[in-house]
């Protein structure tokens, strides 16, 4: 739906038109472009790219392996590709902040390319990425953009994360592919003249470099603020983070001035930095056209424009002024370096065209409105549209018109999808700030001093187009006890149908079906969901308010497994926070679940339970729960059985008041994870109740795991509690940190850091063998 009013005033706020207008000049102050490369959304170095395009005035891109489809998520439970789609947008967003252009080396959720899990090793991030696929999309990426400068967020020493690793390594790699016209990729040669690596140390919360950094050969300054704002470059670094909020970013600085960025030249084919304090990564580098072009006439009235045009700055006419005539010099230099040969500095010009149509538009005053009437639409529909355009300059001449695909159509107030739009690409490969992403653009056309410019513009909110065959089941995953086996209602939408596999009928109901399971056979089906008799496709939707509406499509089917659980006699309480869905699947499996919600945390709603479970991260979301837990404590001690899943360190874990008992959660976490989700386990006591009762937990049940074993394992714990589990990645100590239990009182604590929501989302039969286990009251135990 459109936006509201009061959301309009809100982005309008937080976009001041002379703050945007003094942002988009600062790139005209100069030519080199600095690409800098990572494996996630949020690898970025936001602080430092601030300082280098707002401060510096260089222009600024980032080049993206992953969607972060693997990682986690505080803000909901969107996983996988639609964590993907999420986190993408996420990044589109943050990029706007820094004035990025953004690109992309997965582009589909199946690409080899993927976050597949946390690792140790850029080889074996390589191997799974694909070594040769990795390196021609880099260089893709490189030859996209035309970078002077590359420079990774990370080393590639132990103690990174492999997928940091695998895209430093890749880096050195892609300098000399990229320039080679053998090499096949996408693009024209382009050799980068710079290779930096950080100088400092990628050790923290997360990561723990095995080695130094290595030494510095020149320093970026961290001190300073932003003129008009005031801002500290750390405070817009943050201004950008806060939008991976499912990264949980954003950080309070304070008005703290960052020290600055060491950084080492590892690869120049310009020399070497000036030393000391004078050296800077824009030294041996073109930075205006006159060093460009030396001897160009056109070059020289090119550069005073363009300084021109910055120095007016607040004076908008004077602005305008100058930035329609240096795009006038840029078509006349463009043109005599075409007669000329010299085509190496069209790129350049490109990029200065685009910097200078948007400053031009700025710096006119005028308001866009843009609206749809809606968010979404199938093909062939049409749309309500307005398109309204205020223009505060007599002087100058501004015109808006719909910008639209091929076979689009437009009226007064409407548009008209053809019957064979594209749905919507939730991986796009391309990002620049500020630009339309989506079909829909505005395409605005300036006149002033006789000299004419255009500019695309988005529209207010993306339109989202649906797939033609769109259909749904709700669940779209079930599991199947057969030890307590019962219907499942499923949920269809309009036209939608499945046909029931062997071993089990299908009813009609007024909802949907119904699946009756008759003879099933034990394993996983995936059931494909027609409409018409034709496959369709499912949309996941989501819409949070720092990306706006969002779709995932895929393939629509339902995923079906079928196990034999055996079932404690326990009344089992969910506090949850918001991250997983363990409360689903152990009703799923036929257990007696309540879900408490904040009313429900007090001390006497605790007796009505046998078993707590409280949810991953639900400590840090759940405020109430924190004070809760004195009484938890009592109540394990009177017989309760207390399951905590995994918890980070800053999620309001205190590691000697949170648990019964003192038990630290270890960091960083590379240090406290099993990444390879085939390590083999050992039971270090076989015959403890935990894996015996109600399930023997055997081999096969550590089988066909996803992603990883566990994460953030205990570091410490008291003597009161027994470690169950030994595994460990290749060549690394063993842990046993993933499964403790301990027994208090009459009652007992298990804390699991093994990640059971993400293999029962996956219906790892295992998984739900060890939580039914997990849930099982001391009385059921020998």
């Amino acid at each position: 739906m459109p936006l509201t009013d009061a959301a309009r005033i809100t982005a309008q706020t937080s976009q001041p038109a002379a703050l945007m207008l003094w942002r988009a000049l600062q790139p005209l102050r100069g030519l080199v472009r600095f690409m800098n490369s990572g494996a996630h959304p949020d690898d970025e170095h936001s602080a430092m790219l601030a300082a280098l395009t707002y401060r510096d005035g260089l222009s600024v891109s980032y080049v993206c392996s992953t969607r972060g489809e693997g990682g986690q998520n505080d803000i909901g439970r969107e996983a996988g590709a639609a964590l993907g789609t999420l986190r993408t947008a996420e990044m589109h967003r943050a990029a706007d902040v820094l004035g990025l252009s953004m690109y992309w080396m997965s582009d589909t959720p199946a690409d080899p390319i993927t976050d597949f899990g946390f690792s140790k090793s850029g080889v074996e991030t390589l191997a799974k990425w694909g070594h040769a696929h990795t390196l021609r999309m880099l260089v893709q990426a490189i030859r996209a953009d035309r970078p002077d400068i590359l420079c990774p967020t990370f080393l590639d020493i132990p103690g990174q994360h492999g997928h940091h690793r695998a895209m430093t390594q890749a880096a050195h790699e892609a300098i000399a592919a990229a320039a080679d016209p053998a090499f096949e990729a996408a693009g024209e040669a382009w050799q980068v003249s710079k290779l930096y690596l950080p100088a400092w140390s990628g050790a923290g919360d997360a990561y723990d470099d095995d080695l130094p950094p290595p030494p510095a050969t020149v320093h970026i300054p961290g001190a300073g603020h932003e003129p008009l704002s005031g801002w500290t470059w750390a405070e817009i670094g943050q201004q950008s983070r806060v939008f991976h909020a499912t990264q949980g970013m954003g950080r309070w600085t304070g008005g703290e001035e960052p020290q600055g960025w060491p950084l080492h030249l590892a690869h120049s084919v310009v020399g070497p930095d000036r030393a000391g304090k004078h050296g800077a990564i824009t030294d041996n580098l073109p930075n205006s056209y006159r060093d460009l072009l030396p001897g160009h006439p056109e070059a020289d009235h090119l550069d005073t424009e363009l300084a021109a045009c910055v120095a007016a700055f607040p004076n908008r006419a004077a602005v305008l002024h100058h930035a329609i005539w240096a795009l006038h010099h840029v078509e006349t230099t463009r043109l005599a370096c075409q007669n000329r040969g010299q085509d190496y500095a069209l790129h350049r010009l490109d990029r200065t065209a685009a910097q200078l149509s948007r400053v031009a538009f700025l710096a006119t005053g005028a308001r866009l409105t843009a609206q749809l009437a809606t968010d979404h639409a199938k093909p062939g529909d049409t749309i309500g549209a307005t398109l309204r355009l205020v223009a505060p300059d007599p002087l100058c001449h501004l015109q808006a018109s719909w910008h639209l695909p091929d076979g689009w159509h437009s009226s007064a107030d409407s548009i008209t999808l053809p019957a064979d739009a594209a749905a919507f690409n939730p991986f796009p490969m391309v990002h620049h700030a500020h630009a339309p992403q989506g079909p829909v653009a505005v395409r605005v056309t300036l006149s002033y001093e006789g000299l004419c410019a255009t500019h695309l513009l988005p529209v207010e909110t993306q339109l989202l187009i649906l797939p033609r065959l769109e259909a749904s089941v709700t669940p779209d995953a079930a599991f199947l006890n057969t030890a307590a086996p019962k219907p499942i209602a499923l949920r269809l939408s309009q036209g939608a149908s499945l046909n029931a596999p062997t071993g089990w009928s299908l009813t009609p109901t007024a909802q949907g079906a119904t699946l009756h399971p008759n003879a099933p056979e034990p394993g996983l089906l995936t059931l494909p969901i027609t409409k018409g008799g034709q496959p369709a496709q499912s949309v996941t939707r989501f819409n949070h308010p720092h990306t706006g509406p969002l779709i995932h499509p895929s393939p629509a089917t339902l995923r079906l497994r079928v196990a034999e659980v055996a079932l404690p006699p326990a009344r089992i309480a969910y506090i949850g926070g918001g991250n997983d869905r363990a409360d689903h699947w152990l009703r799923a499996m036929g257990a007696d679940v309540t879900t408490l919600d904040d009313a429900a945390l007090t001390a006497p709603a605790l007796a009505e339970y046998d078993s707590l479970v409280i949810g991953i991260f639900a400590l840090r979301f759940r405020p109430a729960l924190a004070a809760l837990m004195p009484a938890i404590h009592h109540w394990v001690q009177a017989g309760g059985t207390l399951l905590t899943l995994y918890h980070r360190p800053w999620d309001n874990w205190d590691a000697t008041k949170t648990a019964p008992a003192p038990l630290e959660i270890g960091k960083p976490s590379l240090r406290y994870r099993v990444t390879d989700e085939a390590a083999p386990v050992t039971h270090l006591l076989p015959d403890h109740a935990l894996l015996n009762t109600p399930n023997r937990i055997t081999p096969e049940d550590w089988q066909d795991w996803v992603k990883e074993r566990g994460l953030y394992f205990a570091k410490s714990w008291s003597l009161a509690y027994q470690p169950l589990l030994e595994m460990a990645d290749p060549d690394e100590a063993p842990h046993r940190g993933a499964l403790l239990s301990g027994r208090f009182g009459k009652g007992q604590h298990h804390h699991c850091a093994l990640i059971l929501h993400v293999q029962m989302e996956a219906l790892v039969p295992g998984a739900f063998r060890l939580m039914a286990n997990l849930t099982a009251p001391p009385a059921t135990l020998p």
